[in-house]
């Protein structure tokens, strides 16, 4: 039986379940509720920078089933987790969960080089660390407020 080929990918030699284990994995659930309307690269701000990175081509790999390619690539370490395609997209797909749950396969399955996770950590750690100063200087203005406003009530 001769292989079906589109774009030059060779879909029986794919792993067609690999859109599955995606969509098992915490944060790939909506994957198959994307119909590639590209909305998401169209507002990722990582594709102003490298011109290699695109939402909608990996949504579309991970439909076709190309589990290595897509595990194995740099490009779904460049993810900033602004979660602008998530707050653009019209199916509600959530493209920057995804990229946690191939972040995640990736080193479940040993697709992720060391040096990357660590360097993941480390970005997580310290990401972490900025959030929780914000919240604690956004809550001190908001207690400084509340005192300033009941002084002048009362």
């Amino acid at each position: 039986m001769d292989s079906t080929k589109i774009d030059s990918v060779d879909i029986q030699a794919n792993e067609t379940t690999f859109c599955d284990e995606v969509a098992a994995v915490p944060g790939g659930e909506h994957i198959r509720m994307c119909f590639s309307c590209g909305t998401c690269a169209a507002g990722c701000p990582v594709t102003e920078v490298e011109k290699d990175y695109n939402p909608r081509k990996i949504i579309r790999q991970i439909h076709l089933g190309m589990k290595k390619e897509v595990l194995s690539s740099p490009l779904i370490w460049l993810c900033m987790m602004c979660y602008r395609c998530y707050s653009r997209c019209p199916q509600q797909v959530n493209f920057t969960d995804i990229m946690g749950a191939l972040r995640f396969l990736a080193i479940k399955e040993g697709y992720a080089p060391k040096t990357t996770v660590k360097q993941n950590d480390e970005i997580e750690m310290l990401a972490q660390a900025l959030r929780q100063k914000m919240i604690r200087e956004s809550d001190q203005e908001k207690i400084k407020l509340m005192e300033e406003i009941k002084a002048k009530i009362g």
